[in-house]
């Protein structure tokens, strides 16, 4: 099953990738990576802000959190805020704590996304918003991290570039069209 989601997925970021302007891994180490990312949006910076923090349930991958259900995830846009999970019988978890909110222009937040939170890393989750012309944004994204893996953080760099990409690719799909799968 991961087989064909990973296809499906491959598929769909072919028929979106125009609209990425960049999606890569900027740089690698074995203390840390920095994953670089941006996508033009047609919509609003003003929309765009909203649906990325206020309906983070209605176009995150649900294969991406811990309870299974995208619905659970809420983002407290203020100083101390939390990107956060509930979880069944009134357990939560806490993938990231919001450092900096300038709505309609960026969010940044710290901490280890997914099975880095596990790990002794963190990191910087930098979203930038900017209007573009023809009443769209550009999204640029940085996720730089750094810590320890005996394996080296440049074996994790790769994957954490897919999983991102994935994420605001649903994202610019869902402001679109309404739908987190890209058709």
């Amino acid at each position: 099953m991961y087989i064909l989601k990973s296809t499906a997925f491959l598929s769909a970021l072919a028929l979106v990738a125009p609209t990425l302007s960049r999606a890569d891994v900027a740089d690698s180490a074995a203390n840390g990576f920095t994953v670089k990312l941006a996508v033009t949006i047609r919509a609003s910076p003003q929309d765009v802000y909203s649906r990325l923090v206020h309906h983070i349930g209605d176009w995150w991958d649900p294969a991406h959190t811990f309870s299974g259900d995208a619905h659970n995830l809420s983002i407290d846009d203020k100083p101390m805020g939390c990107f956060c999970e509930k979880l069944a019988d009134g357990g939560g978890v806490r993938h990231m704590e919001v450092v900096n909110a300038d709505p309609e222009k960026v969010l940044v937040l710290v901490g280890g996304l997914g099975p880095l939170q596990a790990m002794a890393v963190t990191g910087s989750l930098t979203i930038q918003l900017a209007p573009v012309r023809d009443d769209g944004t550009r999204v640029a994204v940085v996720y730089a991290v750094t810590g320890y893996s005996p394996a080296g953080m440049n074996a994790l760099a790769e994957p954490v570039n897919t999983v991102l990409t994935q994420q605001f690719v649903r994202l610019k799909s869902f402001v679109e069209s309404g739908k987190a799968a890209p058709k």
